[in-house]
């Protein structure tokens, strides 16, 4: 008897969706994910913070001024989970202020949740993102995915914190440029609460800067263990005319090309805006050496 011939799934995306990531750069999914699967991740991350002493919570994230707040112990995230505060959540001696509970002081968990925390790791697998990558990786420079980077982002109510302009193959940089982001809303972001802001076709203007590890002479000179090096500034010089909100309900999956530029703002309403976002890279671009987030040859970046 002849063996069955192999079933054809389906498209996620149709062409003009395909033709909308193209042009713009992202593409926004409304009820990618379940809200069953948001509350799962939720209650997860409430139970990793509920663990955590937060007499160790000293590491400040910021993309306002990333090369001051890089320390050792976000350098040596790439294949950890750890923790990173929001920077007016501590005192000036560097302490929690005594109003904010350590639930509210937090910026992100971070960098390897896919692959070392159970419940974000089955999330992250998902074969319909495996699917999707395939479907989007001819316009993004994306083939065989390899998932290098996960972050569980809090936008915490009054203090969560601005996030400036910036693309993701800054800091995840491969020649040639790969990167795709995956973000998803876990709670309903709006522009009250600190939804994403992007600039519709902003991808095709090029790399603005790339972020790495300093070379011993660029460290004792500046004290600093990274660095910016700077290639266009202009990517980046963005007027409030060019972008556009990307408000999203809870469950929507949020696309954005590696070079796009995009933002969020910050949060002063009471009402929090956590997201989870992963990153993807090709297996066939190289990925230096000296680039920030970096991983135990042991323990390498695997794909869907």
């Amino acid at each position: 008897m002849a063996a069955a011939p192999p079933t054809q799934t389906s498209p996620l995306l149709t062409p003009e969706q395909r033709a909308a990531f193209a042009r713009d750069g992202f593409l926004v999914l409304p009820g990618f994910v379940r809200a069953a699967d948001c509350e799962a991740l939720l209650a997860r991350a409430r139970e990793l913070v509920g663990a955590l002493d937060p007499s160790s919570l000293r590491s400040v994230f910021s993309t306002v001024s990333q090369t001051r707040t890089a320390d050792e112990y976000f350098l040596e995230s790439g294949d950890k989970i750890r923790f990173f505060l929001e920077a007016d959540a501590l005192l000036p001696d560097g302490s929690l202020r005594p109003e904010v509970s350590k639930e509210r002081a937090l910026n992100k968990i971070g960098h390897a949740l896919h692959d070392l925390d159970p419940v974000f790791a089955r999330f992250s697998r998902q074969p319909a993102l495996a699917q999707l990558c395939g479907e989007l990786g001819p316009s993004a420079g994306l083939s065989d995915p390899r998932v290098v980077q996960s972050m569980y982002i809090f936008k915490q109510p009054r203090i969560g914190g601005e996030v400036v302009y910036h693309q993701d193959s800054t800091f995840l940089y491969t020649d040639p440029p790969s990167a795709l982001g995956l973000w998803f809303a876990l709670q309903d972001a709006t522009e009250e609460n600190g939804c994403l802001y992007a600039v519709p076709g902003g991808h095709r203007r090029g790399l603005s800067r790339r972020f790495r590890r300093s070379r011993p002479d660029e460290q004792a000179a500046t004290g600093s263990a990274v660095t910016f090096d700077e290639i266009d500034p202009q990517v980046l010089a963005i007027s409030p005319a060019e972008e556009v909100p990307l408000v999203a309900a809870q469950g929507t999956l949020v696309v954005l090309h590696g070079l796009l530029p995009h933002r969020s703002g910050a949060n002063r309403s009471e009402r929090a805006r956590d997201a989870y976002a992963l990153h993807v890279i090709s297996a066939h671009c190289r990925y230096p050496a000296d680039n920030w987030l970096q991983r135990d040859p042991a323990f390498p970046a695997r794909g869907f």
